[in-house]
């Protein structure tokens, strides 16, 4: 029981809709109607500017430590780092899926990012370098993203981390790349956007 009441808590931090609070704070509009439609950092850089794209990409992150890193830690009393991971993983699921948007959310590169931070800043590391290289050498943000969800079980691997780890690892990329169809397919008849304009 306290390990479902955990992963219900990492489900209600990831879910809470970053993004969108911030769209209709700052410019009184519901972000899910303006630009691509995504409740993420990228649609909000653009939407709304450079200080919320960043500001909405530090706090999802956090939503993931705290997942991940946090939430077991207080609520458990052990935690291995399969448990760990799939706490930072049911923050994805929130951020992905909140309830309070009628399931429609982002797609979650910031929160994993900041899930794999709390359970292993090198994993971490490796992913985050990822992203940056494909975006520099792309300009896609969407293909940065999938490739740097491709990393996680890679790395993982590298790191010679357990396999119900890496397990779990796996299914937080799978979960990016699908989050990323409708990108996959606009790059697939070249209608896809450079630089800050997908998510």
């Amino acid at each position: 029981m306290p390990l479902l009441l955990t992963w219900g808590a990492c489900y209600l931090v990831g879910s809470i809709p970053t993004a969108y609070l911030f769209a209709k704070l700052a410019r009184g509009v519901d972000i899910r109607t303006v630009g691509s439609g995504n409740v993420g950092a990228t649609n909000a850089f653009r939407t709304i500017g450079a200080w919320a794209g960043v500001s909405v990409f530090v706090i999802d992150l956090f939503k993931g430590v705290v997942a991940s890193r946090c939430l077991p830690a207080w609520l458990l009393d052990e935690v291995s780092p399969a448990m760990a991971l799939t706490s930072g993983l049911m923050a994805v699921i929130g951020h992905d899926f909140p309830c309070w948007l009628r399931f429609r959310g982002g797609k979650g590169v910031a929160t994993t990012i900041g899930a794999l931070i709390g359970c292993s800043p090198l994993v971490a590391g490796v992913v985050a370098a990822t992203w940056i290289l494909f975006f520099a050498l792309t300009r896609y943000v969407s293909i940065g993203s999938m490739m740097a969800a491709a990393a996680i079980p890679v790395s993982q691997l590298g790191a010679h981390q357990p396999l119900t780890a890496v397990g779990i690892g796996g299914l937080l990329a799978l979960l990016i790349i699908v989050q990323h169809r409708a990108n996959l397919q606009r790059l697939l008849t070249g209608t896809e956007h450079r630089a800050w304009s997908s998510s």
